[in-house]
């Protein structure tokens, strides 16, 4: 079981056993960590799930398609190193990849 180290708004770094398969915005909701409000559910359609990652995670992870970059676009607090957690479906090879909580817009 991959191990999912999650940081809050509050600077509360949890290390989470995560579940492969799924994403890890359902990771972190699943630990019960509510600040991650994920408004749409992981339906694409908000940025209410946003998280930022260290560079050398940024980089493991699969490259962002078209509508998630249009939706962080939408957040004042994007950065190079943003993602939406809906759209990472967490697996054994992101195992310890760290993501902090975004400011919420």
């Amino acid at each position: 079981m991959p191990i999912l180290i999650v940081t809050t708004r509050e600077g509360e770094t949890r290390n989470l056993d995560a579940r492969s398969g799924i994403s890890i915005m359902e990771n972190i909701r699943e630990a019960g960590i509510d600040e991650l409000t994920a408004i749409c559910g992981g339906c694409l359609s908000c940025a209410t799930c946003h998280v930022t990652l260290e560079p050398a995670d940024y980089a493991r992870l699969p490259k962002m398609d078209e509508v998630e970059n249009d939706l962080l676009d939408s957040s004042d607090n994007r950065t190079p190193l943003s993602r939406l957690s809906c759209q990472v479906t967490m697996t054994d090879a992101l195992d310890g990849v760290h993501v902090t909580i975004a400011v919420e817009d």
